[in-house]
């Protein structure tokens, strides 16, 4: 094995290194016929495949017209079901504008609040003008004395007065 090898090359790549007469390209690349028929049975069985899942598509969408199926039986029963609240805001912008409309009516208008119990709601600058006159917020008590401790809690908005501790 040896003695075949080097008789008359140097190495073992050198037979390769001279194209043999009559050749028009290398003698140990792949034969171009068999990669011919291969693209050419490929492209074959491509159209092939795209034209049998054409029809097997045509035949089950006409399957589905002559039969009328509902796309989700189970799901046709129970009606049209809303996600779980929170949900999302259709319009957002007109949402909050009405909201914040509602909102500074409430604070600029009369209206009732219960009018079983006959409480009603008045515009929060007569309010605020009211609470003054009537010296609800002041730590004076009514009758003149001075009354140290007593403030309005943060939780209460100002409705209830307890004594701060010192």
């Amino acid at each position: 094995m040896d003695e075949h090898h080097t008789a008359g090359h140097a190495s073992a790549d050198d037979e390769y290194l001279a194209t043999p007469p009559g050749s028009t390209y290398e003698h140990t690349d792949a034969t171009v016929s068999i990669i011919v028929k291969f693209l050419f049975w490929l492209a074959v069985s491509a159209v092939i495949i795209h034209v049998g899942l054409a029809g097997l598509y045509a035949l089950l969408i006409d399957r589905a017209m002559e039969t009328g199926e509902q796309r989700y039986p189970l799901a046709a029963a129970q009606g049209e079901r809303l996600p779980p609240a929170p949900r999302l805001q259709q319009f957002p912008r007109k949402e909050i504008y009405e909201f914040r409309r509602g909102e500074q009516d409430l604070l600029d208008g009369y209206g009732w609040m219960n009018r079983n119990e006959g409480v009603v709601h008045i515009p929060i600058e007569n309010a605020m003008r009211l609470m003054v006159e009537r010296g609800a917020l002041s730590s004076r008590a009514v009758d003149g004395r001075e009354t140290p401790g007593l403030m309005p809690t943060d939780a209460s908005a100002g409705r209830v007065v307890e004594r701060r501790r010192q």
